[in-house]
C-alpha cells in the first residue's frame, strides 16, 4: 500500500469491514491499539451506530440496542500508513470499504446523513417572544423582543427598537442575552 501517504488529507471518516459480530471486539481492540501505540493523534473516534427496538411480547416490552450497519464500524482517522497497518491488521478487519484496496473517506454529506458524528444539542437561554438585551454587533446596547430563531439555532431575529417603530434584525445567538 505505497500511495496510502498520498491519500492523506486530514482526519477523515472512513468504513472498515467486519466479520459478523466482530464490530464491538474491533472497536476495544483498535481503543487497545490505539492507547499502547500512542496513535490517538491519528485515529480519534469509533462509531458503531445502534438503535434502540423495543420489542413487544404480549404485554412485556424489552428494548434491545441493534446495529444500524451490521459489519461495519466508522472510523475518523488521518490516513496514513501506520493508521492503515493499525486498523488492517486487526483480527475480524476485512478491509476498508472502497474500490480494491484503496480507503475512501466519506463525504461531510454522508457524514451528517448517518449521523455519525455527534453534535451537542444546544439550549437557548430565551425563546421567541422573551425579551432580550443585544450584546454585540452594530445594535449592541439596544433591546427587543426574540421575533423568531432559525432552526439551526445560530441566528435570532429580533424586534429592535428604532425610534417609533420596531424593526426586525437578525443577529448571531451569542451577540444576544435575555433580558433581566
Amino acid at each position: 500500500m505505497s500511495d496510502i501517504n498520498e491519500m492523506n488529507v486530514g482526519p477523515r471518516w472512513y468504513v472498515a469491514h467486519t466479520y459478523s459480530g466482530y464490530e464491538d471486539k474491533v472497536k476495544r481492540s483498535l481503543e487497545r491499539i490505539i492507547e499502547n501505540r500512542g496513535l490517538a493523534h491519528l485515529i480519534f473516534d469509533i462509531v458503531i451506530p445502534t438503535e434502540t427496538v423495543v420489542e413487544q411480547n404480549g404485554d412485556t416490552q424489552k428494548e434491545t440496542e441493534v446495529k444500524i450497519f451490521p459489519c461495519y464500524v466508522y472510523i475518523k482517522m488521518v490516513m496514513n500508513e501506520e493508521s492503515w497497518h493499525a486498523v488492517r491488521n486487526i483480527t475480524g478487519v476485512t478491509g476498508f470499504v472502497g474500490p480494491g484496496s484503496r480507503p475512501t473517506p466519506l463525504s461531510d454529506e454522508e457524514v451528517a446523513a448517518l449521523s455519525i458524528e455527534k453534535t451537542a444539542e444546544v439550549k437557548l437561554a430565551f425563546a421567541e417572544g422573551d425579551s432580550v438585551v443585544v450584546i454585540g454587533g452594530l445594535f449592541e446596547g439596544y433591546s427587543g423582543t426574540v421575533q423568531a430563531i432559525s432552526d439551526d439555532q445560530k441566528k435570532v431575529t429580533v424586534l429592535v427598537k428604532r425610534g417609533n417603530r420596531d424593526m426586525p434584525v437578525e443577529l448571531e445567538v451569542t451577540d444576544v442575552k435575555r433580558a433581566d
